[in-house]
């Protein structure tokens, strides 16, 4: 869950950051809020995010 929470966060601010600069105009964020809701409400959803998750441990277990 808080994988979830972060991953939202992080996109809400780049997608804030990308309206205030221009390079993402009101419908276009529009739309791509739109896909999200319905990728979450299809069948894909639990693929999506196990490939999230495993993303996440992959990253989490790469060390500098």
């Amino acid at each position: 869950m808080a994988i979830s929470i972060s991953a939202v966060v992080l996109l809400m601010i780049l997608a804030i950051i990308f309206l205030r600069n221009g390079g993402l105009k009101v419908s276009h964020a529009l739309v791509c809020a739109l896909l999200g809701f319905f990728l979450a409400g299809s069948t894909m959803a639990p693929t999506i995010s196990q490939g999230l998750s495993a993303t996440a441990d992959l990253v989490s277990s790469l060390h500098p």
